[in-house]
């Protein structure tokens, strides 16, 4: 009998679900978006109670439109954005407000607070994020502080919080279940990676009661069981619960200390294994738990940033430049360069390596020359060069020097854009066959938490190849590419 996995990717964008067999292959998938509000500047909201709907909508529609057996599913694995904060009543289930969404800077003014009283190196290492609005702690104490009653309620323990991983674990099993894992935990800024534990100085710091904390369980435990609207009634055990950079990381197989993976979305994020031993780097790039299962705890260094895809997004519907995403590559390759042109995407702040939550979006270099597609080419290039801004951070802290950079994420699928991320970096670029990589990366955990793989090196060797990007660019070409970045990038920031 064959055994599927159910995988919920609950992303900024949308909810998909994705049901992978059992050598890791697609099988189907639905896809359903969700609103995005944009209240005032800066701020990103979504509708928690919209996302849970669509998240019941893609389970039953994927599991019809597959004619996947319910009783041959052997687990629903979630994997989410993270950082995104939900504060809801545990009596009536219902948010207090929308969800905080982590690219929203609402809280910026409370972690400038914090930082003139000089607790950014107390945060930092115990969680090993420097103090920024982009981490839910800061969120959660804005609805708190600014919801009416909702300090009141959080104290007298009416209020639950959590990551959109919580929220859902939450409504799925019929609020049996307050629960997150190590990866989201540890995204929040409340959680001590030394300790593994959330942290009562943390706590205090941000005024959270403790008791609206989720309790904590390794990625491949069960969380509850989702029962499908089905003639069966079957239970579906509810495991491979991880943040989505951290899912993609252990889809692409990055076992081994030193692999590194950049996946492509919204925003994006960039990951690299530094194993079991606990590193807190000095410079703008972060430390998280890549994951923590029964075979153990794997630490990484992270870069996020928050504008790459939806910098083209923002061409198409904002400036309406291109009809559609899938025409900036197309379009870009049509000139031989930017023409001295560079785009730096600063919509909400800029996030890895410069934490500067005021710089502001800015379009630089243009002449009467200027055409359309410089523009568009820029767009795209300012992608690459926030990635090697992170992975130059990275290979110091670290001392390791990257041999290839594996890469996941809808934008992959764009060549030119792929081919300037290895000419820019100056490392192969490799680009598997399956795009869902934070999807089949907790299906995995999934997987070996219900014996459908029995560990890691099984899961090695399904691991497809699409295509490998060979730098092709001139040393010379390169540096001078990536110093116009630097420039330009100054001129963004707020100081």
């Amino acid at each position: 009998m064959e055994r599927y996995i159910l995988s919920i990717d609950q992303s900024t964008s949308s909810t998909k679900a994705i049901i992978f067999n059992s050598v890791g292959k697609l099988v189907h998938r639905f896809n359903i978006e969700h609103k995005q509000y944009y209240p005032k500047p800066g701020w990103v909201e979504h509708n928690p109670e919209e996302i849970y709907e669509n998240t019941l909508i893609a389970i039953n529609k994927v599991i019809q439109e597959s004619g996947v057996a319910i009783e041959d599913i052997a687990a629903l694995s979630i994997t989410n954005q993270r950082e995104t904060a939900v504060v809801w009543s545990k009596k009536t289930g219902k948010p207090v407000c929308n969800a905080v969404v982590w690219q929203c800077q609402r809280s910026s003014e409370i972690c400038k607070k914090l930082e003139r009283e000089g607790l950014q190196k107390t945060i930092k290492e115990k969680t090993g994020l420097v103090l920024s609005p982009y981490f839910s702690a800061s969120k959660i104490k804005w609805i708190l502080d600014n919801i009416e009653s909702a300090r009141e309620r959080a104290e007298s323990g009416e209020l639950l919080c959590g990551t959109i991983d919580s929220w859902l674990i939450w409504k799925l099993t019929n609020g049996e279940n307050h629960l997150t894992d190590y990866t989201n935990a540890s995204r929040t800024q409340l959680f001590n990676i030394r300790e593994l534990s959330w942290d009562k100085e943390l706590l205090e710091i941000f005024t959270i009661p403790e008791s609206m904390m989720p309790r904590v369980k390794k990625s491949d435990e069960i969380f509850g069981y989702f029962s499908s609207e089905n003639p069966t009634g079957k239970s579906i055990p509810v495991t491979g619960i991880t943040g989505d950079s951290h899912a993609a990381l252990f889809g692409q197989a990055c076992f081994e200390k030193g692999m590194a993976k950049a996946t492509y979305g919204t925003g994006s994020s960039v990951m690299m294994n530094i194993g079991d031993r606990l590193v807190i780097p000095a410079s703008g790039i972060v430390t998280s738990i890549g994951w923590n299962t029964k075979d153990g705890i794997s630490y990484v260094l992270e870069g996020n940033i928050n504008y790459t895809g939806a910098t083209i997004k923002w061409l198409v519907e904002n400036l309406e430049l291109l009809a559609n995403s899938k025409e900036a590559g197309i379009i870009a390759s049509t000139v031989d360069d930017n023409n001295g042109v560079y785009f730096v995407p600063a919509f909400v702040g800029l996030g890895a390596p410069y934490w500067d939550s005021d710089a502001r979006a800015i379009i630089t270099g243009m002449s009467s020359n200027t055409r359309k597609a410089h523009i568009i080419r820029a767009a795209e290039e300012s992608i690459a060069y926030q990635i090697r801004d992170i992975i130059e951070l990275m290979t110091e802290e670290s001392s390791i020097t990257l041999k290839e950079l594996r890469v996941d994420g809808g934008p992959t699928r764009d060549n030119f854009l792929m081919q300037f991320q290895a000419d820019i970096l100056n490392v192969p670029v490799v680009r598997v066959k399956i795009e869902e990589l934070s999807a089949l990366g907790s299906a995995f955990i999934a997987g070996l938490a219900t014996g459908i793989w029995n560990n890691p090196d099984e899961l090695t060797s399904l691991r497809e190849i699409d295509r490998v990007f060979i730098p092709e660019m001139s040393s010379a070409e390169r540096e001078r590419l990536y110093g116009g970045w630097k420039q330009a990038v100054k001129l963004s920031l707020s100081e």
